[in-house]
């Protein structure tokens, strides 16, 4: 079986690669800033209201997004924030790297150039590599926009042998 057809079939609990707090509040508050903050400034006070997110660790979140320049703040009378670029350009690849770093399944991988000296010979590092381009593309094809609108949205990824999902 080609490696990335078994790696279809896992569930994401057994390779225990999780996406943290952190993570997953910055796509909430990414989508938010889609619904509410088009055209408008969201101020985080309703982001928390909205998401039931302390303001405090929105301010964390929204951090890392001004950082990677996906949102925009501006302060003041009618401050808040807003989105930097059009929810199209803006995948959930774009948001998990500035909150979460690469996306990677082994120590390995981290670096462009693999420094492992068992790497010529690794019988694992394929399986490592396969899992890491299936999630990465997986959450660089998803863009805010397909979230907004459902019915875009990708289809989940079976993760059973008999492809009854």
């Amino acid at each position: 079986m080609h490696y990335l057809t078994a790696l279809t079939y896992l569930s994401l609990s057994q390779i225990m690669m999780r996406i943290s707090t952190k993570g997953r509040y910055a796509i909430r508050v990414m989508v938010d800033l889609a619904q509410h903050g088009t055209n408008n400034r969201v101020p985080l006070k309703d982001i928390s209201k909205r998401q039931n997110i302390t303001v405090r660790y929105l301010e964390i979140v929204v951090s890392f997004l001004l950082q990677a320049r996906l949102v925009q703040s501006f302060r003041g009378k009618g401050g808040g924030y807003r989105l930097a670029c059009p929810i199209a350009e803006i995948s959930l690849l774009d948001i998990l790297r500035c909150s979460e770093g690469e996306l990677v399944p082994v120590q390995c991988l981290e670096q462009a150039v693999n420094r492992c000296p068992l790497a010529a010979n690794c019988k694992t590092l394929p399986v490592w590599t396969g899992f890491y381009e299936l999630t990465h593309n997986y959450f660089k094809n998803i863009s805010l926009e397909q979230l907004l609108h459902e019915e875009n949205a990708p289809p989940p990824i079976c993760a059973h042998s008999d492809d009854n999902c």
